[in-house]
C-alpha cells in the first residue's frame, strides 16, 4: 500500500488525528479548565466565595445535619425503575453509610449517606440496592446550598473531558478511551514521520504563508507538550481501566467476591452488618487520635474524607483519610475505628512497590497536590495539546483547499466547519454558559439545566454558523467563520467578566487589591486574556484574508516530502 514506513505512518497520523481529533480538542480544552475547576466552581456561585474551610466538627455540627439529609429524588427514581415494587416513603427510610469529602481547595463541604430500602431486584445480579442522598454546605454554619444550583467547573467542565457527558452505557468513557488509544498512535507515528524533531522544537515561521506557520506550529506544540499528552493520554487510560476491561463485574465476579470477603476478615473493617444495633461513639475524638498518628509519622495535616459504613450496627466502622495535598502519590494514609467505641481497628500499611507507583501515576493525572505554579503548568500542556491539534485541522485544510476546490470536492470544507467548531465554537459554547450563569437569576428553579442548554445550543449554533459561511473554502480561500467567531468570543468573554461586576460586585480591582480573592479574579483575567487573544486572532486573520485571496489560486502547496521533513 505503501512505499516505505514512514509514508505509512503519514497516513496513520493524518487520518487517526483526523477522525477523532475533535474529541481530543475536548479532552485537552476541558481537562485545561478541569486544573481549577474548584475556582471556576466559586466564580459560578457567588455564595461560595468564601476562604477554604477545613471540615467542622461531626459530634456538634454535621451529625444533626446527617438527620436532615433524605434520598435524593433523582437517585430515587433511578433506583425505582431497577427493583420490584414501590420503594417506602423516603423519609422512613434507614441511613446505612455516611460520608464528607472536602480539599484545600474547597470552602464547602460535600456531604452524602446511602439509605437501606427493602425491595428485591429485578436483575439477580444487581446488589447495590441502596438509594443515595447527597448535597453541599455551608461548613461555617452548616446550611444547604440552593438545589438546582450547577458547580460548573466539577460538575461540568471536569466530567467533560473523560465523559464527554455521554452517560448512556457508560458510551463517553469508551469515546475518550478509543481517542486516546488514537492518540497514542499518533504520537508515536508522529516521532517517526519527522526525522528532525529537535530541530523543530526551536523553528516557527510565522510569516511564511499559513500551510507552512501552521505546520511548524503544529510540530513544536507537538514536540514541546509530547511527554506531557503521552502521559496523560496513558494515565487516563490506567485510571479507567475498571470500565474499558470490568473482569471484577464479569468474568472474575465471583473471585472478587470472594476476595471482598477475605479482605473484611483480614482488616477487621466488617463486610455485613451484623444486625445489632449498637451507639456511634465521639467521632470527633476519632478524628483527634487519626491527626495525632499522622503526625506521629511525620505527616501532620487535615482530614479530607470521613466515611462510616455500617451506621448504627454492631459492625459498623468508621474510616478517615488525611488530604494528602502534600505530595503527588494519591494517598490517604487511613485510620479506620470501630464505630461504637472508637478504638482503632487498623492503620493502612505502606502501600507496595507496585500501589506505589499506581498512586503516583493517579496522584500526577487527577492534581490533588498544593502546587500553583505545577498547575498552570497542566494548563500550558492541555492549551498546547489544543494548539497542536488546532493547527493539524488548519494544515488539512490548507493543504487540501485548492485541490477539492477544483474537484468540487466538500471534504475541505466539512473538515473546516467541524475544526471552526471544535476550537473557536468549543470555547463560545463554555464562555456561554458562565454568561448564562450571570444572567440567570440565582434563585431561579433549575438554573442548572438552562446553563447546560445555554452550552449545548450555543455549539450546535457554532457549527451551524460555520457550515453556512465556508463557501470560500470551495474556492480555496479562508472562510470568514474563522474571524467572525473569534469577534463573538471576544464579546463574550468580555461580557462574562462585565456581567460577573454588575451582579455581584467582585470587580477585578476588589477581588485582586482591597478583598484578594484570586479563585474569581483569576477567571475574570483569563476570560480577558481569552478576549484579547480571540481578539488579536480576528484581526490577523482579517489582514490575511485581504492579502491571501489574490494569491490563493497560484499558491503551492507542502508535498508530502516537505510534511514529513519540515
Amino acid at each position: 500500500m505503501f512505499q516505505t514506513f514512514r509514508q505509512s505512518m503519514s497516513w496513520l497520523h493524518t487520518w487517526f488525528g483526523l477522525t477523532l481529533g475533535y474529541v481530543l480538542m475536548v479532552c485537552f480544552f476541558f481537562g485545561a479548565l478541569s486544573v481549577f475547576d474548584r475556582e471556576i466552581d466559586r466564580w459560578a456561585l457567588p455564595d461560595t466565595r468564601f476562604p477554604a474551610q477545613p471540615a467542622p466538627s461531626f459530634d456538634s455540627v454535621l451529625k444533626p445535619i446527617y438527620a436532615q439529609l433524605k434520598p435524593h429524588p433523582v437517585d430515587l427514581a433511578a433506583t425505582q425503575a431497577r427493583v420490584v415494587g414501590a420503594i417506602p416513603d423516603p423519609n422512613t427510610l434507614p441511613m446505612s453509610s455516611l460520608y464528607y469529602y472536602t480539599t484545600h481547595r474547597d470552602p464547602v463541604l460535600a456531604i452524602g449517606a446511602e439509605f437501606d430500602i427493602p425491595n428485591k431486584p429485578q436483575d439477580a445480579s444487581d446488589e447495590h440496592q441502596h438509594v443515595h442522598g447527597w448535597a453541599t454546605l455551608d461548613p461555617r454554619t452548616g446550611s444547604f446550598l440552593r438545589e438546582g444550583q450547577l458547580k460548573l467547573g466539577s460538575e461540568f467542565f471536569y466530567p467533560m473531558h473523560y465523559s464527554l457527558h455521554l452517560n448512556w452505557m457508560n458510551l463517553g468513557y469508551w469515546v475518550v478511551g478509543l481517542a486516546a488509544l488514537v492518540m497514542l498512535a499518533a504520537l508515536v507515528s508522529g516521532v517517526v514521520i519527522h526525522k528532525k524533531i529537535f530541530r523543530e522544537f526551536f523553528t516557527f515561521r510565522p510569516w511564511k504563508r499559513t500551510q507552512r506557520s501552521s505546520l511548524d506550529l503544529h510540530n513544536l506544540s507537538g514536540v514541546a507538550g509530547l511527554p506531557f499528552h503521552f502521559f496523560f493520554a496513558f494515565t487516563g487510560l490506567v485510571i479507567f481501566a475498571s470500565i474499558y476491561l470490568p473482569l471484577a463485574e464479569t468474568l472474575l465476579k465471583p473471585l472478587h467476591k470472594q476476595h471482598e470477603v477475605m479482605e473484611a476478615a483480614h482488616t477487621g473493617l466488617a463486610h455485613e452488618p451484623a444486625g445489632v444495633a449498637a451507639p456511634l461513639a465521639s467521632v470527633d475524638a476519632m478524628v483527634a487520635e487519626a491527626k495525632r498518628r499522622w503526625a506521629a509519622r511525620d505527616m501532620p495535616g487535615e482530614v479530607g474524607y470521613l466515611y462510616i459504613n455500617h451506621l448504627g450496627d454492631k459492625n459498623g466502622y468508621v474510616s478517615i483519610f488525611r488530604a494528602g495535598n502534600d505530595q503527588v502519590a494519591l494517598v490517604g494514609q487511613g485510620v479506620h475505628f470501630e464505630a461504637s467505641s472508637g478504638r482503632v481497628i487498623r492503620e493502612d500499611p505502606p502501600p507496595s512497590a507496585v500501589m506505589r507507583v499506581n498512586e503516583f501515576l493517579t496522584g500526577l493525572h487527577l492534581q490533588h497536590f498544593r502546587h500553583w505554579l505545577l498547575r498552570w503548568l497542566y494548563v500550558v500542556g492541555g492549551l498546547l495539546g489544543c494548539v497542536c491539534i488546532a493547527t493539524g485541522f488548519i494544515f488539512f485544510v490548507e493543504k487540501r483547499k485548492a485541490q477539492h476546490a477544483k474537484r468540487g470536492s466538500m471534504g475541505s470544507r466539512v473538515v473546516d466547519a467541524l475544526a471552526v467548531a471544535a476550537v473557536p465554537g468549543m470555547v463560545i459554547a463554555a464562555v456561554s454558559m458562565l454568561v448564562a450563569n450571570r444572567l440567570l437569576p440565582g434563585d431561579m428553579a433549575g438554573k442548572g439545566e438552562w446553563e447546560q442548554n445555554a452550552f449545548w445550543v450555543a455549539w450546535a449554533l457554532s457549527f451551524v454558523h460555520a457550515a453556512l459561511r465556508n463557501r470560500a473554502v470551495a474556492q480555496a480561500h479562508i472562510s470568514p467563520a474563522w474571524r467572525e467567531q473569534c469577534l463573538a468570543l471576544a464579546a463574550l468573554a468580555i461580557a462574562a467578566v462585565g456581567l460577573n461586576w454588575f451582579s455581584t460586585g467582585d470587580h477585578l480591582f476588589k477581588t485582586v487589591f482591597t478583598h484578594t480573592y484570586w479563585p474569581v479574579a483569576g477567571l475574570d483575567l483569563a476570560l480577558l486574556a481569552a478576549a484579547a487573544i480571540a481578539g488579536f486572532a480576528a484581526r490577523q486573520l482579517a489582514g490575511y484574508a485581504r492579502r491571501a485571496a489574490p494569491a490563493t489560486a497560484h499558491a503551492p502547496t507542502l508535498s508530502d516530502a516537505e510534511v514529513q521533513h519540515g
